[in-house]
C-alpha cells in the first residue's frame, strides 16, 4: 500500500465511504439491523444538536436532515423506520429544535404564511373524504411533505453556513445513497433474470417503488458529481468519486424509473452551469477536464446498462414497449392525472376539494389508490386559490432573495431538484422539501462566519 493511498484512508470522507459501503453488505445480509441503523443515526444526530456548542447547532440540524433525506428511501426498503413517513419527521424535529435553539429570521415570514394556507384544505377534507378512507393517514400522506418544506425553510430562511459547511452537508445526502447503491448490487446483482418488458421494475429497485429508487439515486448521482467537480483534488479521489457516480448512475437507469434520471440530469445540469459561470479561466479548464471524465462515465453506464438489459432500456427511454412499438403518452399516465387534478380545481376553486381528496375519488371511482404524482396539480385540486398563492410563494420568494444573494452556488441545482421531482413524483420524500429550504441558505466566506461566532 503506497503513502498515497494509506493518506487518503486516513481521510474522513474515504472512511465513510467505506463505512456505507459496509453497512449495505450487512443490512443485505441481515435486514432487521436496518431498524438498528435508523434508531443509532436518530440517536446520533439528537444529541449532537443537543450538545454541540450553540453557535454550531444549526450545521448539525443540516447534516441530520441531510442525512436522514437521502436515507429516507433506503429505510422504507428495508422496513428500518419507526413509520413510513419517519424521516419526514425527523427533517421536521430537526428543525424544530432548530427554532428552539436559534431561532428564524422575521424575513421568511411567507413560509409562515404558506403553513397557515395549508390548514383550510385539512378542514375542507373533514368533509369530503369519504366514510371508509382513514383521515389521519390520508392527510399525514399528502401534507406530510409540504409542511417539512414549510418547516424547513422557515428555518433555513438566511441562515449563515460556509461553503465547506454545505459541501458536508451534500456529502451527508450522498452517504446513505452508497449504502443502497451496494444493498442494490447485493439485491439483484443480475439484471437479465429480472427483465420484464420496459416498465418500471421494482425486482431491479430492491423490491421497492422504482420511481422513489431513481430519486433517491439520482440526488445520489448530483452529490457525487458535486464531489468530483468540488473535492477531488487527488487522482485517487478523482477515481473513487468516478466509480461511485458510475454504480449510482447504471443502478438508477435500471429501475426504468425515467424520472429521477432526468432530474439528475437537470439538477447536475444547473449546477456545471453555476460552477462555469462563475469560475476563473483556470478553474475552466480545470471543469471542461472534469466535465470530459463525468460525459466518459455516463457513457460506460449507459453502454453496460444496454447490454445488460439486452437493449430495453433504449427502447425505454425512446418511449418504446419491448416490441420496439412507441407508446402514445410518455408520461405514463401522469398527464390523464393532472387532468383529473385540473377537474378538481374547476369543480370548487376557492378553497379545493380537500387534501387526499384526489386519492379518496380514485379509490372511490376505480378501486385504484393512485396518489398524485405532480404536486402542482395536487396544490391547485386539493387547495383551489389557495394553491395559486402557495405556488406563487415558491417560486417568487427564493428568486426574490436570490437578487440579493448570489453566493450560494447551489441555489438553481437545489430549486431544479425540488421542482423537477414534484413535477413527477410529487413529495413523497424530504429530499425535494430539504432542497428548497437548502437555497434558501446564506453562504458566507469562513471569516465572516468566525465573526458572526462571536456576536
Amino acid at each position: 500500500m503506497t503513502p498515497r493511498i494509506r493518506k487518503h484512508i486516513k481521510d474522513h470522507y474515504v472512511l465513510a465511504v467505506l463505512l456505507h459501503v459496509a453497512l449495505g453488505i450487512v443490512l443485505y445480509a441481515f435486514e432487521p439491523l436496518s431498524k438498528v441503523y435508523f434508531l443509532v443515526a436518530m440517536g446520533y444526530f439528537i444529541f449532537r444538536i443537543i450538545l454541540t456548542p450553540n453557535a454550531y447547532k444549526a450545521y448539525y440540524v443540516f447534516l441530520g436532515c441531510a442525512y436522514f433525506s437521502g436515507a429516507e428511501v433506503f429505510f422504507r426498503m428495508t422496513d428500518g423506520g419507526m413509520a413510513y413517513e419517519a424521516s419526514k419527521y425527523l427533517v421536521i424535529l430537526f428543525m424544530l429544535m432548530g427554532m428552539f435553539f436559534r431561532g428564524v429570521n422575521g424575513k421568511g415570514y411567507p413560509y409562515f404564511i404558506y403553513l397557515i394556507l395549508l390548514v383550510p384544505s385539512i378542514l375542507v377534507a373533514s368533509t369530503t373524504l369519504s366514510f371508509f378512507a382513514n383521515f389521519r393517514t390520508n392527510i399525514a400522506f399528502v401534507l406530510s411533505g409540504p409542511v417539512c418544506l414549510g418547516i424547513a425553510a422557515l428555518f433555513c430562511y438566511e441562515r449563515k453556513v460556509t461553503n465547506r459547511q454545505l459541501l458536508n452537508i451534500i456529502l451527508y445526502l450522498a452517504l446513505p445513497c452508497i449504502t443502497m447503491t451496494t444493498y442494490l448490487f447485493l439485491y439483484n446483482p443480475s439484471i437479465r433474470d429480472t427483465l420484464s418488458g420496459t416498465a418500471s421494475n421494482s425486482a431491479l429497485s430492491g423490491g421497492f417503488g422504482p420511481n422513489q429508487v431513481a430519486t433517491a439515486l439520482g440526488l445520489g448521482m448530483f452529490a457525487m458529481v458535486v464531489r468530483l467537480f468540488m473535492k477531488s483534488p487527488t487522482l485517487f479521489l478523482k477515481v473513487l468519486n468516478v466509480a461511485l457516480l458510475g454504480a449510482m448512475t447504471f443502478r438508477a437507469i435500471v429501475t426504468f424509473s425515467r424520472g429521477g434520471v432526468f432530474a439528475a440530469i437537470i439538477v447536475i445540469g444547473a449546477f456545471l452551469w453555476t460552477l462555469f459561470y462563475r469560475s476563473s479561466h483556470k478553474m475552466k479548464t480545470q471543469i471542461v477536464t472534469s466535465f470530459l471524465l463525468l460525459c466518459i462515465t455516463v457513457m460506460v453506464a449507459w453502454t453496460i446498462s444496454s447490454s445488460q438489459t439486452s437493449g430495453l432500456i433504449d427502447k425505454r427511454y425512446a418511449n418504446e414497449n419491448a416490441q420496439g412499438i412507441k407508446k402514445e403518452d410518455i408520461t405514463t399516465g401522469r398527464i390523464v392525472l393532472f387532468q383529473e387534478e385540473i377537474e378538481g380545481f374547476l369543480s370548487s376553486p376557492f378553497l379545493g376539494i380537500g387534501a387526499s381528496r384526489v386519492k379518496d375519488i380514485r379509490v372511490e371511482r376505480d378501486n385504484n389508490p393512485l396518489p398524485s404524482h405532480n404536486e402542482i396539480g395536487r396544490l391547485l385540486s386539493e387547495h383551489g386559490f389557495l394553491g395559486i398563492i402557495i405556488i406563487m410563494i415558491l417560486i417568487i420568494k427564493p428568486l426574490g432573495y436570490r437578487t440579493t444573494n448570489k453566493r450560494n452556488y447551489f441555489f438553481y441545482a437545489f430549486l431544479c431538484f425540488w421542482f423537477a421531482t414534484i413535477n413527477h413524483s410529487g413529495m413523497r420524500i424530504a429530499a425535494p422539501a430539504l432542497l428548497y429550504a437548502l437555497a434558501l441558505l446564506n453562504v458566507v466566506p469562513e471569516r465572516v462566519f468566525a465573526r458572526s461566532l462571536n456576536k
